[in-house]
C-alpha cells in the first residue's frame, strides 16, 4: 500500500476518479463554467506579468539612460509611446488596477467553485455512506485490512482538503504550464547565444533552468516520497485523539461513576503521544527536505545573474535587460519547478501541498472503496423475500463476521397477534437473529420472509437523535407527525409525565435522561408508532421488575392490534417461548 501511496500518477487517476462525478454530474455546466472563468483569470495573470516584465526593461532603461521623462510616463501615464518601440506600453497603475482587479475575482470565483464542488460531493458520500446500511456493514468489519478508521472526518474534513486542495493545486498546475510557455520565448530572446566545447547554444538560459529543475525534481521525490504515508497517519492519528475526546464528552457519567478520570487521562495521553510520535517522524523527514528545497530556490535567485554579469559587463546587454532576465529566469525556472516547490507545505498547517494532497486522496479513494464494498455486502447473507401473512424463517444459519456460527439451518413461522419470547444465554445469538429479521445482518444464509404491515425494533440501548424530546419520541418521523397532546399521552403513560413540559427543548437526551427513562422514552415511540410488529431487545432491562412489568402492561392494553416479539434473559408473560442455544431454535 506504501508504494501505491507515494506514487503520484496513481493519485493523480485517483484523485480524477473522485472529481470525476462532479464535473459530470446535473452540475456539470456551472462546474465546467466556473472552472473555466477561474482558469482564465488565472491565465490573465500569466499575461499581465509578461506586459510587467517588459515594463519593468523600459523602466530601467530609462534609469540607465537618466531618461527622467520616460520614467515619469511609465509611472503616471496611462499608455506610453516608448521610442523604437512597436507596442504602446500601459502604465504603472493601470496595470496594478488591472492586477489586483483579476486576482481578487479569480480567488473569489474558485472559493464559490470549492464550495460548490464540496457541497455536492458531502451531499454524495453521506447519502452514499447511509444508502444500505453501509455506515451499518464497515462498522462490523473486524480484518485490519477492512477497519475504516473514522469515517466522520474522511467526510467533514478531508472532502474540504480535497476540494481546497485540488483546486489550488490544479489551477496553479495550470497557470505555472502556461506562464512556461509565455516567459520560455522572452527568457530565449534575451538569453542570446553560447559556445560550449564547439557546440553553439541559442537560448542557453532556458536549457540551463531546464535542466536544474530536472535534477531538483528527481532529487526532491527521492529525499520526500516516504513523507505521503507519514502524513496519511497524521490524518488518522489526529480523528483517533479527537475520537477519544468525544467519547469521555458522551460518556462522563459512566466515567465519573467508575473514578475512571486516570485511565481516561491515561489513554488521552497515549493516543496524543502517538500524534506527537508521528509528528516527529514528519519534522525529521522534513528536515533533509527543507535543506535541500531552500538551497535549491536561493541558488535559482542568483544563478542567472551569475550567468549573465559578463555580458552585462562586456555591453552585450542594457540595464534593463539584466533586471528582465532574472525575472523571465525565475519565471520559467520556477515553472519548471512546480513539484519541488508544492511537494510540501508547512507541517500543522492547512495549506496545499502535494504530500497532504496525495495523502488526503487516498483516504477518500479508501473510504469509497469501503462504501462500494459494504453496498455489495449489504446483498449477501440471509435473503430478504417479499412479505407475506407471518413471520417465516426458511433454512436460516447466522454467522459473525469471524465465521464463527451462531444459528444453523433454524425455520420457524410466527403468525400474527401472538406474543413471542426469546430466551437464550448470553451470545447465542438473540440480538443478531433481531438484526437478520429486520434485514440488516449480511453473515449467514438462508431465508426470511417479513410479516406485513409497519415494523419497529427496539434494541437495548436506543438512540436519540439531536433535537428536542418531541423528535426523539417520533424518530425517524417528523416532529408534526402526532399531536403534542398524543406526546405527552405517550410520555405519561410510561412514567415520564415529569419531563413532558420539555417536549419542545432540545438537550442530549442520551445524557439528560437515566437508563430506565431512555428505555420508556423508546417504548413511547412504540406508542405513537403503533407499529404492526414491534421487537423488543431487551428494551426494559434497566426497569426494575415492577416498572418493567407495568410497562409490558401497558404495551400490551395500548397496542391491541400489533404482535410483540421480545428478547429477555428471563421469564415474561407470553403465548409461546423460543430458545437459542447449542446453534439451534428449541420451542418451534
Amino acid at each position: 500500500m506504501a508504494d501505491r501511496m507515494t506514487n503520484f500518477g496513481t493519485g493523480v487517476r485517483e484523485a480524477w476518479s473522485l472529481a470525476k462525478p462532479y464535473f459530470s454530474s446535473e452540475k456539470k455546466w456551472q462546474a465546467w463554467g466556473l472552472l473555466g472563468a477561474v482558469i482564465a483569470l488565472n491565465l490573465l495573470i500569466v499575461a499581465m506579468n509578461v506586459v510587467i516584465t517588459y515594463w519593468n526593461n523600459d523602466f530601467y532603461n530609462a534609469i540607465q539612460t537618466y531618461d527622467a521623462d520616460t520614467c515619469i510616463h511609465l509611472l503616471y501615464y496611462p499608455i506610453i509611446h516608448i521610442k523604437g518601440s512597436p507596442v504602446p506600453i500601459i502604465g504603472f497603475a493601470e496595470l496594478i488596477a488591472a492586477y489586483v482587479l483579476i486576482a481578487t475575482y479569480a480567488i473569489y470565483l474558485a472559493q464559490m467553485l470549492q464550495i460548490k464542488w464540496r457541497q455536492w460531493l458531502t451531499t454524495h458520500y453521506v447519502e452514499n455512506w447511509l444508502s444500505n446500511r453501509a455506515y451499518y456493514i464497515i462498522s462490523l468489519r473486524q480484518s485490519p485490512s477492512q477497519i475504516l478508521d473514522n469515517p466522520d472526518q474522511r467526510i467533514a474534513e478531508d472532502l474540504r482538503d480535497f476540494t481546497a486542495n485540488t483546486l489550488t493545486l490544479g489551477i496553479d498546475f495550470i497557470t505555472n504550464l502556461v506562464t512556461l510557455f509565455s516567459f520560455v520565448f522572452v527568457l530565449y530572446s534575451v538569453s542570446g547565444i553560447v559556445h560550449w566545447f564547439g557546440f553553439t547554444i541559442h537560448g542557453y538560459l532556458v536549457w540551463v533552468a531546464l535542466l536544474y529543475s530536472l535534477v531538483g525534481t528527481i532529487i526532491t521525490q527521492l529525499i520526500g516520497r516516504k513523507m505521503i504515508p507519514l502524513s496519511f497517519n497524521q490524518q488518522r492519528l489526529e480523528a483517533n485523539f479527537r475520537y477519544r475526546l468525544i467519547r469521555v464528552r458522551d460518556n462522563p457519567e459512566a466515567i465519573a461513576l467508575a473514578r475512571g478520570e486516570d485511565d481516561e487521562h491515561g489513554a488521552l495521553n497515549i493516543s496524543f503521544q502517538d500524534v506527537r510520535d508521528n509528528f516527529w517522524a514528519l519534522m525529521r523527514r522534513n528536515v533533509p527536505l527543507n535543506f535541500f528545497t531552500n538551497s535549491f530556490a536561493q541558488i535559482a535567485n542568483i544563478f542567472p545573474l551569475v550567468v549573465i554579469l559578463p555580458r552585462y559587463f562586456a555591453k552585450q546587454i542594457g540595464f534593463g535587460a539584466l533586471a528582465q532576465i532574472p525575472i523571465a529566469f525565475g519565471q520559467v525556472q520556477g515553472a519548471l519547478s512546480w513539484f519541488i516547490s508544492n511537494y510540501t507545505a508547512p507541517i500543522g498547517t492547512n495549506t496545499a501541498g502535494l504530500v497532504t494532497w496525495r495523502a488526503t486522496v487516498s483516504r477518500l479513494y479508501g473510504f469509497r472503496e469501503a462504501m462500494e464494498a459494504a453496498r455489495t455486502a449489504s446483498t449477501t447473507g440471509p435473503q430478504l423475500s417479499a412479505s407475506g401473512p407471518a413471520l417465516t424463517l426458511n433454512g436460516l444459519t447466522l454467522t459473525l463476521p469471524d465465521g464463527r456460527k451462531l444459528l444453523q439451518n433454524a425455520s420457524l413461522t410466527l403468525p400474527p397477534g401472538e406474543k413471542v419470547t426469546f430466551t437464550g444465554p448470553s451470545g447465542s445469538g438473540k440480538s443478531t437473529l433481531f438484526r437478520a429479521i429486520a434485514g440488516i445482518w449480511p453473515f449467514g444464509e438462508g431465508s426470511i420472509t417479513p410479516p406485513s404491515g409497519s415494523l419497529l425494533f427496539l434494541p437495548q440501548k436506543p438512540y436519540f437523535p439531536l433535537g428536542s424530546l418531541k423528535r426523539s419520541l417520533t424518530y425517524p418521523n417528523a416532529e408534526d407527525s402526532i399531536t403534542d397532546e398524543a406526546a405527552i399521552d405517550a410520555l405519561t403513560a410510561l412514567n415520564l409525565g415529569q419531563i413532558a413540559p420539555q417536549l419542545h427543548e432540545t438537550h442530549n437526551w442520551g445524557l439528560t435522561l437515566s437508563g430506565g427513562e431512555q428505555q420508556r422514552l423508546a417504548l413511547a415511540r412504540a406508542l405513537v408508532a403503533k407499529p404492526d410488529w414491534l421487537f423488543l431487545d431487551e428494551a426494559t432491562s434497566a426497569l426494575d421488575p415492577a416498572m418493567a412489568t407495568q410497562a409490558q402492561t401497558t404495551l400490551t392494553q395500548r397496542l391491541p392490534h400489533t404482535t410483540i416479539v421480545a428478547i429477555s434473559h428471563h421469564d415474561t408473560p407470553a403465548a409461546r417461548h423460543l430458545t437459542l442455544q447449542a446453534g439451534g431454535l428449541a420451542g418451534v
